[in-house]
């Protein structure tokens, strides 16, 4: 069967790859294409557009983007009413995928289209709900989701996070001389999120060098784009040496904690057992929108899911270097308060087999629209 995947970034791109390779396992004469970019074609995907710079911060930022998105989006409505696959897979980028999803079904596209992580997890959207429930199946990966839904009598499924299994939790360390340690930077994948956050991130690591010598660093870059980005950065700030490799892994592999920009790699990095501190800003013109939506004190998934504060998060005015700075040496000398959180959050997200039972409900719709 034929299965078309359409992400924006990504971290949409890690749940394509996952879920197409455990579709494998259950059809392997499945084929896949879609929209994604590095990920997805080293994973064997036929790419139909690459999505590289299409992810923007807010709605402000998007507005420059909006003619070169409709432009992909209703090239992609009408590629997929030529050549129909069996299953059609939205991966996050709500207003992208909502919209293309509609514009499908507007256009007469009758087969099944799977909402993979469907929007508003956390701000209790009825309007949302509503809308990707007239045009697709929502999947979603939080229980607290699905329980909205259900109360609204809309269909949905719910199996667990699909990406949970996927991380094994390393043996937790003992705190670094406090002379010293490493610590990953990871201040996301956009050249917005680089530019903002970056600088803060650079300028905390030198305080807290100023106090721990020793202390090391290593920047995390998602793509080339971003490679060059966090060099641009780091050399305007003085910091030409610093060590950039490539993804999640490879930075916290040696790091005893993170400085991460809220997102999924923050649950990567609890899931994995490495202690974190989380930052995020965006322009003081985007602040009244954040602050209508937002139904929670926090915004990062672990705190999210545990309805706690586990990870610190540094948010707005409250990320300066030397409140980053501070954060990070409590966390350094003592990260027990965050290790005791990991394995309640690993347990909250649902079973070992979830991203299995995603693969088996995505193959059961392509089998069904197929029929």
């Amino acid at each position: 069967m034929r299965y078309f995947f359409s992400t924006g970034e990504p971290s949409g791109e890690l749940l394509a790859v996952a879920l197409a390779g455990e579709i494998r396992a259950l059809d392997p004469e499945a084929t896949f294409e879609g929209i994604g970019s590095t990920r997805m074609r080293e994973a064997g995907f036929a790419l139909w557009r690459d999505n590289q710079g299409w992810a923007s911060i807010g709605p402000i930022a998007a507005v420059p983007r909006i003619p070169k998105l409709l432009h992909a989006m209703y090239r992609t409505v009408a590629h997929l009413a030529k050549r129909p696959p069996d299953l059609v897979v939205l991966v996050d980028f709500g207003a992208f995928n909502l919209r293309l999803a509609k514009t499908l079904r507007a256009r007469g596209y009758a087969g099944p289209i799977l909402d993979a992580l469907p929007p508003s997890a956390w701000t209790d959207s009825e309007k949302a709900a509503r809308a990707v429930a007239a045009v697709a199946v929502p999947l979603t990966a939080f229980r607290r989701q699905h329980a909205f839904y259900r109360r609204l009598g809309l269909p949905v499924a719910y199996f667990g996070h699909p990406l949970a299994p996927g991380y094994t939790a390393r043996a937790r360390r003992p705190a670094p001389p406090p002379d010293g340690g490493t610590v990953a930077l990871l201040p996301g994948s956009r050249a917005g999120e680089i530019t903002r956050l970056l600088p803060r991130l650079l300028e905390a690591y030198r305080l807290l060098r100023a106090a721990r010598p020793a202390l090391r660093a290593v920047a995390a870059a998602a793509d080339d784009a971003s490679e060059r980005t966090i060099r641009a950065v780091a050399r305007r700030a003085g910091m030409p040496e610093l060590p950039v490799v490539r993804g999640f892994a490879a930075a916290t592999a040696d790091a005893d904690a993170a400085w991460i920009a809220s997102g999924t790699a923050v649950l990567e990095a609890v899931l994995s057992g490495v202690p974190t501190i989380a930052l995020y800003a965006i322009a003081p013109l985007l602040l009244p929108l954040a602050k209508r939506l937002m139904r929670s004190p926090w915004i990062t998934l672990p705190n999210l899911v545990l309805d706690e504060a586990v990870i610190p998060e540094l948010l707005q005015d409250a990320a300066t270097p030397a409140m980053l700075a501070d954060a990070m040496d409590r966390t350094l000398r003592d990260p027990s308060y965050q290790y005791a959180a990991f394995e309640r959050l690993r347990a909250e997200l649902g079973p070992d087999d979830a991203l299995r039972s995603w693969a088996r409900f995505a193959v059961s719709l392509a089998r069904a629209g197929k029929a």
